[in-house]
């Protein structure tokens, strides 16, 4: 869900021009270490990942990989309508509603 505000967060980093690599790599990497808009979700991306690592060796592997990975496309789809982001069609709207369906359909396969 962070992808979004991430994208968001280090807009302007392409006009950082250096010809030598790692100044160019140096002025990039302080460009957004410094932009509280890309750490906040940078740590809380990060912060998920930690929490998705630590549950996996309590879950089900076979129904915890397919619905982190399709309720990501949910939640970084609305995330990035939130943010005004292009993109937004019909067909996205549709793989959502396929996605929910599936996940539904898993949780209650288990339970």
């Amino acid at each position: 869900m962070s992808t979004p505000f991430l994208r968001k967060g280090s807009e302007g980093i392409e006009k950082i021009k250096h010809k030598n690599f790692f100044k160019q790599w140096f002025a990039e990497l302080w460009f957004l270490a410094t932009r509280w808009k890309y750490v906040l979700p940078f740590l809380i991306n990060q912060s998920g990942s930690a929490f998705y690592i630590m549950t996996l060796a309590s879950t089900d592997l076979s129904l915890a990989i397919p619905l982190t990975n399709s309720l990501t496309f949910v939640f970084v789809t609305l995330a990035g309508r939130y943010l005004g982001e292009e993109g937004d069609n019909v067909m996205s709207y549709v793989g959502m509603t396929l996605v929910i369906t599936g996940v539904t359909l898993c949780v209650a396969d288990r339970v």
